[in-house]
């Protein structure tokens, strides 16, 4: 394997009072490059783009020591592109940009990598993929816990940082499939909609969801004011304002699912992303099994090319939020891996 990085994105600004005379870099992104050792032998790299409270380091390897999805697209032949999020990891951190938070011990636990301990969520009590018990003092669950960073708090100033980053990394290397995970769900949306002709698919790992509103497990209430971004995305026709998308709830298509809500009569469509293929990956085992259905249903009903990659209905049982880290991770790549292959 070849490895190289590069950092890309960013803007010069002045500093915040009382260092308003320098100039500093900020919304910059720090990307790796690994490469096949014999050169790429697939048509497209793939983009990796984490999600919240995570870096690139989630696709190098799984938390237990096994391969991760990295390795394992790279010796499919593809080259791989990880990036750390902007004021994240490895891209540079500076202040005055809002508050920080962090996920918490308690919250990695009983939503993210142990909820059947919790019966959090109806779905928790089939999870069984992730390796340990997934909870502290179990040596996996320290090690994942330990690789945890800050966060900026305000979506839509790391939405849009997250935007002007990746429209710059495919400005730089071109042609790719742009994968995306969790928070990231928001981020590959604008990023495809700023780049259609270049962003050559997207999958979306358990975007952030569903369409307009937070549910519990991990809140409750207004969100996402776009449908599936906090920010603006291209519709057709136009929107002057947010309040332009009408909208419609739908009941719940069967138990243990989540209502879902829509665009009511003539919606508007998403011309850009009708140009990407679109994949949604989720688990039997995550809270998003209440609600991925949802995102599905309104980017068809906008006129997006998206299969449902339904992990249940494919038969691989027992995932969580992080299926891409948990035991059967690389029955999932290869399942993927053959849309990959339809991708023209």
């Amino acid at each position: 394997m070849k490895r190289e990085y590069f950092y890309v994105g960013g803007e010069y600004v002045k500093e915040d009072p009382p260092n308003s005379n320098n100039t500093i870099m900020t919304g910059q992104i720090y990307v790796e490059h690994l490469m096949p050792t014999s050169g790429q032998s697939q048509k497209y790299p793939l983009v990796f783009w984490h999600g919240l409270s995570q870096t690139g380091t989630n696709w190098l390897n799984t938390p237990d020591g096994r391969e991760g999805w990295a390795s394992y697209f790279i010796r499919q032949g593809y080259e791989v592109y990880l990036i750390d999020q902007p004021q994240r990891g490895r891209s540079l951190w500076e202040i005055g940009h809002g508050n920080v938070s962090y996920i918490s011990v308690e919250q990695l636990e009983s939503v993210y990598v142990g909820p059947e301990n919790f019966d959090s969520y109806p779905q928790a009590v089939f999870h069984t993929q992730f390796p340990g018990t997934g909870l502290r003092g179990d040596p996996i669950f320290d090690v994942f816990y330990a690789s945890q960073p800050k966060l900026i708090e305000i979506q839509t100033v790391s939405e849009q940082m997250n935007r002007q980053a990746g429209a710059a990394l495919f400005d730089k290397i071109g042609e790719a499939i742009l994968i995306v995970h969790s928070q990231a769900g928001a981020y590959g949306w604008g990023i495809a909609d700023m780049r259609p002709g270049v962003v050559k698919g997207v999958l979306a790992i358990e975007p952030v969801g569903p369409p307009f509103e937070n549910v519990p497990p991990l809140g409750n209430g207004p969100a996402r004011p776009y449908g599936i971004t906090d920010l603006p995305i291209t519709y057709s026709p136009p929107l002057t304002s947010p309040s332009d998308l009408t909208r419609r709830t739908f009941p719940p298509a069967a138990e243990n699912l989540t209502e879902c809500i829509r665009q009511a009569d003539s919606p508007r469509q998403l011309p850009n992303l009708a140009q990407v293929p679109i994949m949604i990956v989720d688990g039997q085992a995550s809270y998003h099994a209440a609600y991925d259905y949802c995102t599905v249903a309104y980017l068809q009903q906008a006129g997006v090319d998206v299969q449902y990659l339904n992990l249940t209905e494919a038969g691989i049982l027992g995932n969580g939020h992080f299926s891409f880290l948990e035991m059967n991770n690389l029955e999932i790549a290869a399942k993927v891996n053959e849309w990959f292959q339809s991708i023209p």
